[in-house]
C-alpha cells in the first residue's frame, strides 16, 4: 500500500478531505466524504473516471468552505477517481480491503494500558525536532509534568518485545492523533484532526507499521477514540460547518459530570442535557452526535483506522457524555462492518447498575440497548483499592464487600465482557505511594484477583514495577515516564540488570501470573462459584467444564486453620498445583494459611 498523503496539493486549494481514501467492498456502500476549503460549498459537483460510483446526495453547508458528499460504491472496484469541486479536482481512492493479521480480543486477555507520550521515546533528537516543527506546543520537557515528553509511536514499537515478554496479549495506548492544542495535549485527548496522527508521535504509516508488528509479536492492538468532544484546534471547530456540528450551538456551556442521569429513571432533563450536551473544559467543544453528518464523520473516522492499520479494537473515551442512540447506531455499523469487533467504553458509573446500562443487552437498561459489548467496571477497581488494605469481617469489611460487590453480577448481560483493573491514566496508582509500593503483599493479592476474577484485565504501565503515584500531584503525576524509556534514563526497567530489586520483585510475580493465565482457559472464560466469608477467609473457584482454578484469600492479619469441607464442590482433586509457590500441595480437611497469605490452586496437572 503506497503512503497516504495527509498534505493538500496546494494547485488543489483544498485544505482537508475526510476520510483521505475508502474501500470497496465495505457492507454499507454508501460513505461521506468531506471537502473544506475556501469557497468549495457554492461550486457544482461531479466525478471523472469513476466506474461504478455515483453521487447520491451533495449537501451545502451555511459554511461555504464546506461541501458534503455521499458516494455510493455498491459493487464498484477498487480504483482511483476524480472529485470535480467546480475547476477543482480532487483525487481520490476507492481501495482494496486488506487482510492485516487482526483478530477479536476477550477475557483471554491481557491488557496493558499505555500513555505514548510517557512509555518510550524511539525517534531520534532530529526527527524528534522535525515532528514539533509547526506545531502550537512545539517543544518537549521531562521535567514539567503537564508539558510533553516526546514518547512516540517508535518508542511503542521498540518495547513490543518487552510487552510480549511480560505475558499480556493486548496494547491500549491513549490517543496518538493529533492534538495541536496551545498547551497540555500530551494526553492525547483534544483532537484536532481524526485522520492524521500527531507528527510529534510519528506519521500515519509509522503507526500502521506499529499494528503490524505488534500482530507479529502476537500482540493485539486496541486504539483509543473521542467521540464526545475534539480539541478546539480542529479545523470543524475553528471553522464550523454549521453551529450544529456542536452541542449548544457551539457554545460553552459546563458539563455535570454526571454520567448516571443519562439511565436515572429519575433524572430531571436539566440533569441529562448538562451530561450530554456539556462540555469537559473550554477546550473540548463537545460534538453533537445526534446531527447526521457529525455521526458519520466520526463513524468513518473509526472505521478508517479498523482497515487501514488493522487494529483490534477500540476503547472509546467518555462514553457515556455521547448521545446515546448515535453511539448505538455506530456500535452496529462497527458490528456490521467488524463481526465479532469488541469495543470498550469508559463507563465511569461508581455503581454496578449504573455500568451495566451501557452493556450490549443489558437487564437493566430495557427497551434502551446500547449494543456497547464491553464496559468498564469502575465499582470493582474502587474496592480491589480498598479491600487489600482491610482486615475482612464476614458482612461489611475487606473480602466481604466484594463478595457483596459480585454477588450483584446478575445485573450484567456477560460479566465476561467487563474491563477490569487496578487503575488507569485518570486514577492513583494502585500503588500510591511508595511506601505502599513496599508492601508486596497488597499486589501479590491485588494482581491475583484482577487475573482470576470474571471479565477482562486491564494492566497500566509500570504496576509490573511497583510504579506509585497519587493525584495530590495532579495528573501528569500518574502518568510518570517509564524508567528507560529514554536515553538520558539513569536506570532502564525495560531489561533485567536495569530494575531494582522491588522492580524485578513485582515484574517476576506479574509475569509469571500472566503467562499462567494464558494456559488456563477456567482464568478466562469459567463461570465464577464464590462463597460467603468464613472467619475472614473469602474462597472462589472459576470452572470450565472439568478444569478448576481456586483461589483462597485469608483477608486478616492472622494466621488461620480452614475447615475444606464447605468447598468440596470447587476442590476436585486430592492434589493441585499452588500457581503463586510453583509447589505441589496435597489437601487434607484442613488448610493451614499465614497471615495475609493467598493461594490459586490449578488442578489441571501437577508440577
Amino acid at each position: 500500500m503506497p503512503p497516504l498523503n495527509t498534505d493538500t496539493p496546494a494547485k488543489s486549494r483544498v485544505d482537508h478531505v475526510h476520510p483521505l481514501c475508502w474501500w470497496a467492498g465495505m457492507v454499507e456502500p454508501v460513505f461521506q466524504v468531506l471537502l473544506h476549503g475556501q469557497g468549495l460549498g457554492r461550486c457544482p459537483v461531479a466525478l471523472s473516471g469513476a466506474r461504478g460510483i455515483e453521487i447520491v446526495e451533495v449537501i451545502q453547508p451555511r459554511n461555504p468552505n464546506y461541501l458534503i458528499i455521499y458516494l455510493n460504491a455498491q459493487g464498484a472496484p477498487a480504483q482511483r477517481f476524480t472529485i470535480k469541486v467546480g475547476r477543482v479536482e480532487v483525487p481520490y481512492e476507492l481501495r482494496a480491503r486488506e487482510e492485516l493479521g487482526r483478530s477479536n480480543w476477550d477475557a483471554s486477555d491481557v491488557v496493558y494500558l499505555l500513555m505514548p507520550d510517557r512509555f518510550a521515546q524511539g525517534q531520534t533528537p532530529a526527527q524528534l525536532k522535525a515532528g514539533h516543527q509547526g506545531m502550537k506546543e512545539d517543544s518537549w520537557d521531562r521535567s514539567v509534568p503537564l508539558a510533553r515528553h516526546g514518547g512516540d509511536i517508535a518508542g511503542m514499537e521498540q518495547h513490543l518485545g518487552y510487552l510480549a515478554d511480560l505475558g499480556v496479549t493486548a496494547v491500549w495506548h491513549t490517543p496518538v492523533l493529533e492534538n495541536d492544542m496551545e498547551r497540555e495535549s500530551y494526553h492525547g485527548y483534544a483532537i484536532t484532526n481524526y485522520y492524521r496522527v500527531d507528527p510529534r508521535m510519528g506519521t500515519n504509516d509509522d503507526y500502521r507499521r506499529f499494528v503490524q508488528a505488534a500482530h507479529e509479536k502476537g500482540l493485539k492492538v486496541i486504539k483509543d477514540l473521542v467521540f464526545n468532544h475534539c480539541g478546539s484546534g480542529n479545523f470543524l471547530y475553528q471553522d464550523m460547518p454549521d453551529a450544529d456540528w456542536f452541542s449548544n450551538d457551539g457554545q460553552y456551556l459546563q458539563s455535570a459530570f454526571r454520567t448516571g442521569a443519562v439511565g436515572d429513571v429519575h433524572a430531571s432533563r436539566h440533569d441529562r442535557r448538562l451530561t450530554v450536551e456539556g462540555w469537559f473544559v473550554p477546550t473540548m467543544p463537545d460534538l453533537n452526535q445526534r446531527n447526521r453528518l457529525v455521526r458519520d464523520y466520526l463513524e468513518q473516522a473509526s472505521i478508517w483506522w479498523v482497515e487501514y492499520a488493522g487494529v483490534d479494537g477500540i476503547r472509546q473515551d467518555t462514553y457515556p457524555y455521547c448521545h446515546p442512540e448515535a453511539m448505538r447506531h455506530w456500535n452496529e455499523r462497527m458490528g456490521r462492518e467488524h463481526p465479532g469487533f469488541n469495543i470498550v467504553g469508559e463507563t465511569w458509573v461508581n455503581n454496578s447498575v449504573g455500568v451495566s446500562y451501557w452493556q450490549k443487552d443489558s437487564p437493566v437498561a430495557a427497551p434502551f440497548n446500547s449494543l456497547l459489548p464491553t464496559v468498564m467496571d469502575f465499582p470493582l477497581m474502587s474496592l480491589l483499592n480498598a479491600v487489600v488494605d482491610e482486615e475482612t469481617d464476614e458482612w461489611g469489611s475487606g473480602y466481604a464487600r466484594l463478595y457483596e460487590l459480585l454477588s450483584q453480577d446478575l445485573v450484567y448481560a456477560d460479566p465476561l465482557h467487563l474491563l477490569t483493573f487496578l487503575d488507569n491514566h485518570d486514577t492513583d496508582r494502585f500503588q500510591k505511594t511508595p511506601r505502599q509500593a513496599s508492601n508486596t503483599t497488597r499486589y501479590k493479592h491485588a494482581l491475583t484477583l484482577l487475573l482470576t476474577l470474571r471479565g477482562i484485565p486491564q494492566l497500566y504501565y509500570g504496576d509490573e514495577i511497583g510504579m506509585a503515584a497519587n493525584k495530590g500531584r495532579g495528573d501528569g503525576a500518574l502518568r510518570g515516564d517509564f524508567p528507560g524509556g529514554w536515553a538520558d534514563d539513569p536506570a532502564n526497567a525495560f531489561i533485567p540488570e536495569g530494575r531494582t530489586l522491588l522492580q524485578a520483585w513485582y515484574f517476576r510475580f506479574t509475569r509469571h501470573l500472566l503467562h499462567w493465565r494464558k494456559g488456563s482457559k477456567a482464568a478466562a472464560y469459567g463461570r465464577m462459584v464464590h462463597f460467603s466469608v468464613r472467619g475472614g477467609v473469602y474462597v472462589y473457584a472459576r470452572v470450565l467444564g472439568e478444569e478448576v482454578v481456586t483461589v483462597i484469600a485469608n483477608g486478616t492479619g492472622r494466621a488461620q486453620v480452614l475447615d475444606l469441607a464447605p468447598y468440596r464442590e470447587v476442590l476436585p482433586r486430592a492434589t493441585a498445583t499452588n500457581v503463586l509457590t510453583h509447589r505441589t500441595i496435597t489437601l487434607a480437611d484442613t488448610m493451614r494459611l499465614r497471615p495475609r497469605e493467598i493461594r490459586v490452586l490449578d488442578f489441571r496437572h501437577v508440577l
